[in-house]
Formats: structure tokens, C-alpha cells, sequence
């Protein structure tokens, strides 16, 4: 027998596990559990009823399965048969277990939106949620298998270690399996209208004023500057904690050097009273946080910081309430009781800071779907018959005729009907040069018009849009990122359970072989100890100080890192991805070749073309203007300016007719261009420069040539590169023959023309399936998957805020130089990130022996807290001192 079922009510890898062990548990059946397709496969050698699996599956939880074949009851014939997924009920159950075949249909009772029936049983919703639900995804949010970036998740949380899949929370309540804090998904503060003479009308959407009549304009959007939340409560807990640490670390190891006016134990509970903020305030989520690791035994770095600081804690307040019970053995100077509230103030301190860096890292990566999502406009122009009206982006509709004037962003995916237009298409194709558009062209949202107005069709809209789908490729990408303390939780599984093993096995030595009489009290003693001195308080500062060394140092160099996983990727590439414009070139036009016939002089050529161009608004323009000017040529006067779309610019100069443009525009005015002229344009384009003849009267006097210059230090860059055993790639969305030209020159092999961003992102991909370590760089939007999706993304500091943010490094100088330093950089500072984890560790276990009491029968020699507290200073102060050797390193390429 082998039968499939559809599962409903699973959100979770967890759900798939409880429902595996349910369903195998029935006798005679093999079950196999797909939660990407929410389906069962039932393998067995006796036929098991439906009844009989759900009522196994109702032990496990709020699970059920359903036959895909049998709706309401009814079996379905093959031809009739529909997807789960387009069968949808009421939420509210109104009608009982009706269905309905229409996605985005409300229920006729209650006027709920309907929810596909895969959903059903999963966490139900209140009406006024579904009401919030946007019109074409009437999904609930809080347990969404597979969320959708930009619209059903955005503003809610989600684990970054993905211990339940991609379940999202309403809230930052914390993961319930690791106890981290969550992360928020960014969103786009919807856009409010006001009346600029009545301030106290505001709205949701564009309109007139109801008091004056007057258009209402759009108000500031300030969601930039809002702050993350969990940043700045990591941040005021960090300044907390420190103000009452210091005084705690000053009480308990001044006693060193001189004498304070008050007893030892008045001493004692002014650290007791300092200690308890720190613990059960500022610290108490990391120690929630070890409880819950241990209670689901997923060891990491917070079991041992929970571990250490709990008996460090437990043991002072013992050692504070019963002095008698405390062996002269371990007592300190002058036979002072051992307290380790410093400890405790300490540890707990330097993992605040390493959490509010590495919060102040999580702030960064969100940013980058953000600006994305304020790329595109929150209104569009409706054209009804010979009526305009603003309306929302929300509202716009497949089939919508929109008005795109000059300036204006694309609201959405769709094709010119009327008009044309130059449009500003960098953020997709990442080349500077704005792109001809007429009827039946299409178009992209977020894509910039130019000088002119027209009318288009809506033919994508929503999350079917490119630049959604960009965002969803950019949040997928960036989200298979692990968090920055991975390093040390490898350490903490085996470390942890090896402390908590050597533990006992102290408390069981010490009841057998103890002295007689104190043997339950010196195995308790030395068992505390031994999880004392075994809490590295400097574990987690190792990753962070060394971060903070490393980023200033890169910083001085032009390179800005954001984790040390890039740092430890980076070490590894073997393959180096490069965009073109603005990565190995200048990523804007420049006049490079003026050719001249029939006499003409460079001179006059440039003259006329810049004479022309000061009324021109085309982006070649400004390449022309500059020329001139560095030549000190002084403008004509132009009369008759035209700007003739999609062909180039005339008017009269002097009395004469002056053209410049493409061969268009000459041969429809009458001009011929000379046949050596032709050829000479043909060779030249060949080098991937751009043509623009100039003409004056029925003359043609020559062609001025533009092309995306190549930066000096790029040949340089590729060949230090290649010399490393990294294989550079070029990928650009640039045509064949400009690919062509640039790699020749640069001395690359392999290229790839007239790339999507979604091109990019497949050969990265591609690449990784075939086990390299991918680099990839890139300065504009239509990076952004990419840089996110590669093992490093390294961003040009001159390119966009969207490939900043979803890259891990970026070059501040544009310089593509700096990914050798950065090469060079990694390597060091991922030598220095492991040795300050040897330093954080190697004091600790030096001393769990002593602590153990391992010297004692030959020396009657315990563990002291003036040992303790050395072992745990010197942890410290060798990270710091060890970190900041990085200042020191020689970045340059030689």
C-alpha cells in the first residue's frame, strides 16, 4: 500500500517531526513527511484508514490529514480534481465545511476573507486580522511556512538561527527553541496625505481636502530614522551593566593592593546589592536563554555563560550566608570567604557587548530590503477615459492604464501604449546609459522616466513585479546566512558537556576519597568550583573585539566588513564574480574619441556638440559639457532647440541647422554620411563606445564617441587575482561586444553578456553546487540577489545603499583593488578571531584541574578565588591585547 495525504495544521520542522513519530508509530506503516509540500507518503503492507492515521495524529497535536482526491465528502473525479491550494473555506466556519473554488472571495456570512484549506487547523485568526490581510493574500502570517518577503511578513520576527523553519512571530518574544532574539523583517511605512492649509486632515490615500478643496500631498516618511528595538535595549542594558560592574571588579580585586574602610563582609553585600541588576536585569534574557538551551539540548555558547554565572552566583551567596562550611583551602587573602559577583558582573557584561554588536549587525542587513522596497512609488497616475486620479500602489490592477510623467518612478511592471520615452533602467541592468523606449516596449517598476510623459499598461503587479522578486531573492539569499557566533557554539557542544562530565565526576571522587566528615561538603565545593573556573568570560568578547580591530583597520584601508563569516569565506574563495559598470569601470559616460571629416576641425565638432547640448537633457550631455570645459570652449548661442526623442538633439547655430545624434537623425533630415566615416564609426563601436554624429547644414563633420571608462587599478586587481588562484568572471547586463572589449583588456576568460539580475544569481548558485567558494562583486541593484546569495558580497562604496546593504564587505573607495586587501585582511583577522578563542579558553581549562582538585593530595593545594578571578583577567586582557595586534598588519598588494 502506498497512499498520499496532504497534512494540515504543519507550520514547522518541529510539527514534521511530531508528525513522523506519530504516524511510524502506527504498526505496519512506514510514513514519510514533506514540509515544503505539506504531504504524508504512507508505505505499508496493511491498508491503514484515514480515521485511523488522524486519530494517532490527534495524540501529537492539532494535526490532520486529508485525502487530496475527496472534497466535502465527495470524491473527485480526476478531470475535476483541483490543487489543495486553490480550494479555500471560512475561517470562521460559518457554513460548516464548505468550500469555495475562488481565491480572494469573501465568505458570503461573516465577510471574511477565504483561507486555502491546506491552512486549516493552523493558528485560527480574528476578523479584524483578516481585514488587515491584503486583498490578493489572504493568508495568516504568524504561522506561514513559506512567507513572502515584501508583503505578508514584513514587520514580523523571525529566529535567525531558523530553529522552526520560516516561522514568524507577531512579536520579538524571543525564539522558543534557542532563546535568541528575534530578528524583524523590514517593512515600508505606508504613505499618509495631508492638506497643506489644513494640517489636521491626514489619509491613507491621495485625494482632495474635504475642508478647502485643495490636492493633499504626501507627508515625510521618517521610518528611516526609526531604531531597531532590540538595539537599543541591548544598548541601554550594555551602559547598565557596565555602571554597576565597574565598581564590583574595583571592590573585588583592589583588595590586592590597598585596604578598604569597611569590613569584608559589609564588602560582600555592597557586591551582592551591585550584582543583582546586572543578573536579573540586564543579564537575565542570556541566562533564560542557557535554561532553554539545556531544556532542548541544543548546547551553545549561552548554556555555558548560563552554567558559569549561575554557580558562580549560587556559590558566593552560599559561601555569604555559611562561611563555617567553607574549607580553609579555598579561602583567600586573610582568610577571606571567596565570592565571584565580579565574575558574574563580568561575564555577563562582555556577552551584552558581543550581542549588542552583533545587534548592530542584524540593524544593518534589513536595510537593504528596505530600500528596496522604497524604490518603488507609493502612488500611481489612473487614466479613466479623459479623467485622472491618484491612487495607491495597493489599488492598481492588471489591465490599469497609468500616466508616468517626466522624473516620476514606474509603479509597476508593464508596456508603453502611448508615447516614449528615455528610461533610467541602472538599478536593473546596473549600466549608466538611459535606454529608448516607444509603444510596446516594456517597462519595470522602480525604473526612472526621463524627459517625457506616457501612458502604459499594467501587466505585473504586487509580488509578481521584478523588483519584488528581486526583494524575495535578496531576503532569501541574505537569510541563509549563519549568525556570527557559530564559531564558538561548536566549541560550546563539546565543551559544555565535557565541563558538566568532569563536574560530576569531581563531586563523585570527592565523596569517595574526601577527608572524613566534609566529604559531601568538598565535593560540593569542588564541583561548583570546576563550573566556575570552566566559564570562559571572555568567550564572548573573543569574536567581537576582534571584529572591532578588524573593521577599523579596514576601514583605514577602504574596506568596511560586516561578520567574520564573510571574513573566514573570503579567505577560501576560488572563484571571483564581477559586475562591469562601476566595479571594473568608471560607471558613468565619457567623451573618449571625437573623429572629424571633410576638414572639420576636434574643435569645432566639440563646440558644436557642447553648444547643443546645454539645453539638452540627455545623460550623454554631461560627458560632452565636461569635455568642452576641460578645453576651455567657449558655447554658441542655439536658437530653435528640439530635442527629437530617440534620435538626439538640433537647433540653429549661427544661422546654420546643427545636428547630433544617431544615424536616424541624419538620414532623416536628408544627410548623407560618408561611407570612410561609416567604417571608422564601426570600428570604433566595435570597442564598445558609443556614436553621435554632428552635422551642420547638409554637412557632416564628424562623430563624437562615449564609452564606460575602465579604472586604472582594475588590470592590476585581475591580474593579482588570477596570480592568487582565484578565476575572475565578468557578469554584466552591458551587450556583447562592450563585454567583449572589456575583458580583453583586462586579461579575463570568461564573461557573460546582457545579464538578469536573476542571471547572476543561478551562476552563483551554479557555482556553489559545484563546491566553489564564490565571490562576487558588484555596485548597483541589480547586484543585490547576488551579493547576498555568494559566499562573500562584496559591494562598491560608490554604488547603491540596496548592494551595500546586502553585501558582507564593501569597498569604500569603489576600488576593486581592495578585494585582495580584503583577502589579505581575512586571513589575518580569522587567525586572530581563533587564537582569541584559544586565549578565552586555554586559562579556564588550565584550571579546571586545580579546581577539580587534582593537586590536593599531593600539595593540599584547592582552587582560591584569587586564581579564579587571575585566570579569568588574563582571559580578558590576552583577547584585547591579541586583537589589537591587527592594527599592526600590512595590507599593502605587492
Amino acid at each position: 500500500m502506498e497512499r498520499t495525504y496532504k497534512v494540515l495544521g504543519m507550520t514547522c520542522s518541529g510539527c514534521q517531526g511530531k508528525i513522523t513519530e506519530a504516524l511510524n508509530n502506527i504498526e505496519g506503516i512506514h510514513a514519510h513527511v514533506n514540509l515544503e509540500k505539506s504531504e504524508a507518503v504512507i508505505h505499508g503492507n496493511r491498508d491503514v484508514s484515514l480515521e485511523e492515521l488522524n486519530k494517532a495524529l490527534s495524540q501529537a497535536g492539532n494535526y490532520k490529514l486529508q485525502d487530496p482526491n475527496v472534497v466535502n465528502n465527495t470524491f473527485v473525479k480526476p478531470q475535476d480534481r483541483v490543487s489543495p491550494s486553490s480550494v479555500y473555506y471560512c475561517p470562521m466556519e460559518c457554513e460548516g465545511d464548505k468550500v469555495y473554488f475562488k481565491q480572494g472571495e469573501r465568505c458570503p456570512v461573516c465577510k471574511m476573507y477565504l483561507v486555502p484549506i491546506e491552512e486549516k487547523n493552523q493558528e485560527p485568526r480574528t476578523k479584524n486580522q483578516d481585514e488587515k490581510q491584503h486583498h490578493h493574500h489572504a493568508h495568516p502570517t504568524t504561522l506561514n511556512p513559506q512567507p513572502s518577503t515584501n508583503q505578508d511578513n514584513a514587520g514580523k520576527y523571525y529566529c535567525p538561527m531558523f530553529c522552526e523553519g520560516d516561522k514568524v512571530y507577531d512579536s520579538n518574544v524571543g525564539c522558543p527553541v534557542c532563546g535568541m532574539d528575534l530578528v524583524k523583517y523590514p517593512e515600508k511605512k505606508k504613505a499618509q496625505y495631508t492638506c497643506p492649509m489644513h494640517p489636521e486632515i491626514v489619509q491613507d490615500t491621495p485625494g482632495d481636502c474635504p475642508i478647502c478643496g485643495m490636492d493633499l500631498v504626501k507627508m515625510p516618511d521618517k521610518s528611516d530614522d526609526e531604531e531597531d528595538e532590540t538595539y537599543n535595549i541591548l544598548k541601554k542594558k550594555f551602559w547598565i551593566s557596565l555602571a554597576f560592574t565597574l565598581p564590583v571588579f574595583i571592590l573585588s580585586m583592589g583588595g590586592m593592593w590597598f585596604n578598604f574602610p569597611f569590613s569584608h563582609e559589609i564588602q560582600a553585600y555592597i557586591e551582592l546589592a551591585l550584582t543583582i541588576p546586572v543578573l536579573f536585569y540586564s543579564g537575565w534574557f542570556l541566562m533564560k536563554r542557557g535554561w532553554v538551551s539545556f531544556k532542548t539540548w541544543n548546547l551553545n555558547m549561552f548554556s555555558l555563560i548560563a552554567l558559569g554565572v549561575a554557580a558562580a552566583f549560587l556559590f558566593s551567596l552560599f559561601a555569604m550566608f555559611f562561611p563555617d562550611m567553607i574549607p580553609h583551602e579555598i579561602r583567600g587573602h586573610g582568610g577571606n570567604i571567596p565570592l565571584y559577583f565580579e565574575a558574574v558582573c563580568v561575564i555577563l557584561t562582555l556577552v551584552i557587548l558581543g550581542q549588542w554588536m552583533e545587534a548592530a549587525a542584524h540593524k544593518k542587513t534589513g536595510k537593504a530590503i528596505q530600500e528596496l522596497m522604497n524604490l518603488s512609488p507609493d502612488e500611481a497616475t489612473l487614466v479613466e477615459g479623459k479623467t485622472e486620479r491618484k491612487i495607491t500602489l495597493d489599488e492598481v490592477k492588471i489591465g490599469d492604464i497609468l500616466k508616468v510623467k517626466p522624473g516620476e518612478k514606474i509603479p509597476v511592471d508593464g508596456k508603453i501604449i502611448e508615447g516614449n520615452s528615455s528610461i533610467d533602467e541602472s538599478m536593473i541592468t546596473g549600466e549608466p546609459t538611459p535606454v529608448e523606449k516607444s509603444e510596446n516596449d516594456k517597462v519595470t517598476s522602480g525604473t526612472i522616466n526621463g524627459n517625457q510623459v506616457f501612458l502604459m499598461k499594467a501587466e505585473k503587479v504586487g509580488d509578481e513585479t521584478l523588483l519584488s522578486q528581486i526583494i524575495k531573492m535578496v531576503n532569501e539569499a541574505s537569510r541563509s546566512r549563519a549568525p556570527i557566533q557559530k564559531l564558538t557554539d561548536k566549541v560550546s557542544k563539546v565543551f559544555v558537556p565535557v565541563v558538566i562530565l568532569v563536574a560530576v565526576l569531581t563531586f563523585v571522587l570527592w565523596q569517595v576519597f574526601g577527608p572524613e566528615g566534609q566529604k559531601t561538603l568538598f565535593a560540593f565545593v569542588n564541583a561548583v568550583a570546576v563550573l566556575i573556573v570552566a566559564c570562559p568570560c571572555a568567550l564572548g568578547l573573543a569574536t567581537p573585539m576582534s571584529l572591532m580591530v578588524g573593521i577599523g583597520k579596514g576601514a583605514k584601508n577602504g574596506i568596511l566588513i560586516k561578520n567574520a563569516e564573510a571574513l573566514e569565506q573570503m579567505n577560501k574563495v576560488n572563484v571571483l564574480i564581477t559586475d562591469k559598470t562601476g566595479t571594473l569601470t568608471e560607471g558613468k559616460p565619457s567623451l573618449e574619441h571625437i573623429e572629424g571629416v571633410n576638414n572639420a576641425t576636434e574643435t569645432k565638432i566639440l563646440q558644436v556638440a557642447a553648444s547643443l547640448n546645454q539645453n539638452s537633457e540627455h545623460p550623454l550631455s554631461n560627458a560632452v559639457l565636461k569635455k568642452a570645459k576641460e578645453q576651455n570652449i567657449a558655447f554658441e548661442k542655439v536658437e530653435n532647440f528640439e530635442n527629437v526623442s530617440g534620435k538626439g538633439v538640433q537647433g540653429n547655430i549661427n544661422g546654420k541647422k546643427t545636428y547630433l545624434g544617431n544615424e536616424n537623425l541624419l538620414t532623416s533630415n536628408g544627410i548623407i554620411i560618408p561611407e570612410n566615416l561609416k567604417q571608422k564609426a564601426t570600428e570604433v563601436q566595435s570597442k564598445a563606445h558609443t556614436i553621435s554624429y554632428v552635422a551642420e547644414g547638409n554637412e557632416v563633420l564628424g562623430f563624437v564617441s562615449f564609452t564606460d571608462k575602465i579604472k586604472e587599478t582594475s588590470k592590476k586587481a585581475v591580474e593579482f587575482l588570477l596570480k592568487e588562484g582565484v578565476d575572475v568572471m565578468m557578469m554584466t547586463g552591458d551587450n556583447e561586444h562592450t563585454a567583449k572589449a572589456v575583458a580583453d583588456e583586462l586579461g579575463i576568460k570568461h564573461y557573460k553578456a546582457n545579464c538578469l539580475p536573476q542571471d547572476k544569481l543561478n551562476e552563483v548558485k551554479k557555482l556553489q553546487s559545484e563546491g566553489k567558494i564564490v565571490a562576487m562583486t558588484g555596485d548597483g541593484i541589480n547586484d543585490a540577489p547576488a551579493l547576498a546569495q555568494s559566499n562573500v558580497g562584496i559591494a562598491m562604496g560608490t554604488g547603491t545603499d540596496v548592494a551595500i546593504e546586502s553585501a558582507e564587505m564593501t569597498l569604500l573607495k569603489g576600488d576593486i583593488l581592495g578585494v585582495a586587501k580584503a583577502k589579505m585582511l581575512s586571513e589575518k583577522l580569522l587567525k586572530n578571531i581563533k587564537e582569541n578563542l584559544f586565549f578565552a579558553f586555554i586559562y579556564n581549562v588550565l584550571g579546571i584541574p586545580l579546581a577539580a582538585g587534582l593537586l590536593y593530595p599531593f600539595f593540599g593545594i584547592l582552587l582560591s578565588p584569587m586564581i579564579a578571578a587571575a585566570a579569568m583577567s588574563f582571559s580578558s586582557l590576552s583577547v584585547i591585547l591579541n586583537s589589537l595586534r591587527l592594527n599592526a598588519v600590512d595590507l599593502e598588494v605587492k
